[in-house]
């Protein structure tokens, strides 16, 4: 029965057969705010994707501030930037990301992007608030964001990032990429980012926003070869080598010249793959990483960079909305608003 077996999969291989994975990238819907609220009651963060960047803080912090030190993949939290000649204050104060509640899907992401007026080209890229970590080992989170690592090491085992919240791992040739995307027929372009185990950033041009409605973008690999007699076939060592994977960086929205400037809306579900895997799982007789711990240590490595990386800069934001200001002059009774009419006023933005 096993020599059936094998022969089988001998035969569809020299067919031509391709058997590829499938897997949601990330997923919007997961990523709704549901811990720690604020002054207004609201939640502010997302449980499971919770990353705490107080422990890369300095001294001279409070263990109060450095309880305030807290990030995640929350809609809200993410960022559009512009190319440089696209940035300016209205363009960057009118524009932003929120959670959007769909009939169809739930919770989705919605962005606005006030695009310059004037007639030339210009690009706006939604990132997530940090990039995302491959290698963030699984943990509990509480209601107050306190994380509690549990026995996966992130490495060896799924980090917390897997299954539709940033990163798919064990990743080889792409064979497709597809997004979910409402459009309200803006003629503007959208590009998927990823960025691969390397550090490389691909840009996938996935079509226009010209429709009225939900529709599943697909960019097919042109460059994927579907019969295996055809590819360039390499072997590499199984150990000690990394297992790539793919992380999502974010979305790129394309505005020509030719097409109206001011607001854009929109709204994305989820991004997903269709890939061949990086290395086949097997039932060996040794277990290498057991006996060496070299990709352990790598990766630990790695992920403290990351981690080091992205609590600087979460950091220094902190700081910087510590130090802005919460009143607002009125010049017409020289005193404050909150002075006048008893209330902090919403920034227009919100």
């Amino acid at each position: 029965m096993k020599r059936i077996f094998i022969l089988l999969i001998v035969a569809l291989l020299f067919a031509g057969f391709v058997f590829a994975e499938e897997a949601i990238l990330i997923d919007f819907g997961l990523l709704a705010a549901d811990i720690i609220p604020n002054q207004g009651n609201q939640m502010t963060q997302n449980r499971q994707t919770v990353m705490d960047f107080g422990q890369v803080a300095g001294s001279s912090f409070t263990p109060e501030q450095r309880g305030m030190m807290k990030t995640s993949l929350a809609i809200t939290n993410w960022d559009v930037e512009f190319t440089s000649s696209s940035r300016t204050v209205t363009n960057i104060a009118n524009t932003y990301t929120r959670e959007a509640p769909s009939r169809q899907w739930g919770t989705v992401l919605g962005v606005r992007v006030h695009f310059p007026l004037e007639n030339f080209f210009s690009k706006a890229t939604i990132r997530p608030p940090f990039e995302i970590p491959a290698f963030e080992p699984d943990a509990e989170v509480d209601d107050n964001g306190d994380i509690q690592p549990t026995t996966s090491n992130g490495i060896t085992g799924p980090s917390r990032f897997e299954n539709g919240f940033g990163v798919v791992k064990n990743v080889g040739t792409i064979r497709s990429v597809a997004v979910n995307a409402y459009g309200l027929n803006f003629p503007h372009g959208l590009n998927v980012i990823l960025l691969d185990s390397q550090g490389n950033e691909q840009t996938v041009f996935m079509g226009y926003l010209n429709y009225d409605g939900w529709a599943e973008l697909v960019w097919n690999n042109p460059q994927y070869i579907m019969d295996v007699r055809n590819r360039e076939l390499r072997v590499y060592p199984v150990y000690p080598t990394n297992t790539p994977f793919i992380k999502f960086a974010g979305f790129r929205i394309d505005r020509d010249a030719s097409r109206d400037g001011g607001d854009f809306i929109g709204y994305f579900k989820d991004v997903k793959l269709i890939y061949d895997k990086a290395v086949l799982d097997t039932d060996r007789d040794i277990d290498d990483e057991a006996l060496w711990n070299i990709i352990r240590d790598r990766e630990t490595a790695r992920k403290l960079f990351e981690m080091e990386r992205f609590g600087h800069m979460q950091i220094l934001r902190f700081l910087d909305s510590e130090r802005q200001a919460q009143e607002s002059w009125d010049p017409l009774h020289g005193s404050t608003i909150q002075e006048r009419f008893g209330f902090t006023p919403t920034p227009v933005n919100e």
